[in-house]
């Protein structure tokens, strides 16, 4: 017969156990959702990235025009934005360190948020070109287009900051900083 102090060692050993496995398990769900979200991003800012490259070196008039914020050609703008969005797309897909991929896409999105609000400032009412004229290729009307950025850029913000917020709360052991450090002597 196992002795009462035994079988409750028992129980808070095989406790632990699930709890770490199922910690592990609940980590290991966001970890892939992580992975999801990093990859789904790439893939949406290769295309945009892609397709901003694309219609800069096309001969529209608009890409003659002064961008009213940064105050550079918008052809020379969209080249520079797309290269930018495509080679946080190629980390996004190849890189090693998925906080590194947050990280930039919640820098790149949050810089679009700024922009968006300068144009509103400003008073600015055409819609955003940001898919250049893949717009024309999908038959989308610009006011569409601009929509559509619009949601594809909440995701992106929420999206990488909400993640980037959850590591770091997951990486911090609980308790108050001062509880956290220990002296060494």
């Amino acid at each position: 017969m196992v002795a009462p102090r035994q079988r409750i060692q028992h129980f808070l050993n095989t406790s632990q156990i699930r709890s770490a496995s199922a910690e592990s398990a609940t980590g290991t769900q966001t970890r892939s959702l992580g992975s999801l979200f990093v990859l789904s991003a790439g893939l949406i800012l290769g295309i945009t990235g892609i397709a901003k490259v694309w219609s800069s070196l096309g001969n529209s008039k608009f890409l003659a025009l002064v961008d009213p914020i940064i105050g550079i050609k918008f052809g020379q703008l969209m080249l520079m934005v797309g290269m930018v969005e495509i080679a946080i797309a190629l980390i996004c897909f190849f890189g090693k360190r998925q906080s590194l991929a947050l990280g930039l896409e919640a820098w790149l999105s949050t810089n679009f948020v700024v922009y968006r609000l300068g144009l509103l400032w400003i008073g600015w009412k055409k819609p955003c070109s940001c898919l250049g004229n893949l717009t024309d290729a999908l038959h989308i009307s610009p006011q569409t287009a601009d929509n559509i950025m619009k949601v594809v850029l909440a995701y992106l913000l929420f999206g990488s900051y909400g993640l980037l917020i959850w590591q770091w709360k997951r990486g911090r052991p609980a308790g108050s900083y001062a509880a956290r450090v220990r002296p060494t002597d």
